[in-house]
């Protein structure tokens, strides 16, 4: 099994601890309660797990986005038929973590920005790197730090995230919430999801929950 946890980085210019923050965030003054981001990194069970150490971070549900509920089942999905993308959906504290610092960790440890329609082995387009934003705040803040990335020349090729709408979140059978957790022996998770955990705590370390939150 290829180990996709090593894609991301493999691009990356600069030393993770040197990787910038968004210089554009949203105010936290200018929102109210609990905030929600929808993001595809490649194959869910993995970025819900880097997303789920996060302080700040109260839920992250796996599901769907793309393409029409009547499509959004894992079969379907698997098989490339349709115009949706495995997503995470994360719940957030903004007044603990930002819009911007989710999206940090986004490019930074959760995936490869630079793949298009795939992450390592896992091919097609439900494998996508997308951001899809509720509002224009989002889709500024998100356009912003992708033209930020390319300029300081984070990475060593383009980046092929998709900034676009988010129409509906679709949310994927209770089998694949919470998968990685609930399934550690198993190769992928293993292989892909386990790693990619101990990087954001390497990374990230003053921004994790604590012991018995995750």
């Amino acid at each position: 099994m290829a180990l996709v946890c090593d894609i991301p980085g493999r691009n990356l210019t600069v030393a993770r601890g040197d990787f910038p923050d968004a210089a554009r965030d949203i105010d936290p003054v200018s929102v109210s309660g609990p905030q929600n981001a929808v993001l595809a990194a490649g194959c869910f069970w993995c970025v819900e797990a880097v997303f789920r150490e996060l302080d700040g971070v109260i839920d992250v549900v796996n599901g769907y986005s793309g393409d029409s509920a009547a499509t959004a089942d894992y079969k379907t999905v698997c098989a490339g038929d349709t115009n949706h993308a495995e997503v995470v959906s994360i719940d957030y504290d903004p007044e603990k973590i930002s819009y911007g610092e989710l999206l940090k960790v986004f490019f930074s440890v959760a995936h490869d920005p630079t793949q298009k329609d795939r992450q390592g082995n896992d091919v097609g387009r439900q494998y996508r790197s997308a951001v899809f934003y509720a509002d224009a705040a989002q889709k500024e803040v998100a356009e912003a730090y992708i033209a930020q990335l390319q300029a300081a020349g984070v990475f060593a090729a383009p980046i092929v995230t998709e900034v676009v709408p988010l129409d509906a979140f679709h949310r994927a059978e209770q089998y694949h919430q919470n998968y990685a957790a609930q399934h550690p022996e198993q190769p992928y998770i293993a292989a892909v999801a386990i790693p990619k955990v101990i990087k954001v705590r390497k990374q990230f370390a003053d921004r994790l929950k604590k012991e018995g939150e995750r």
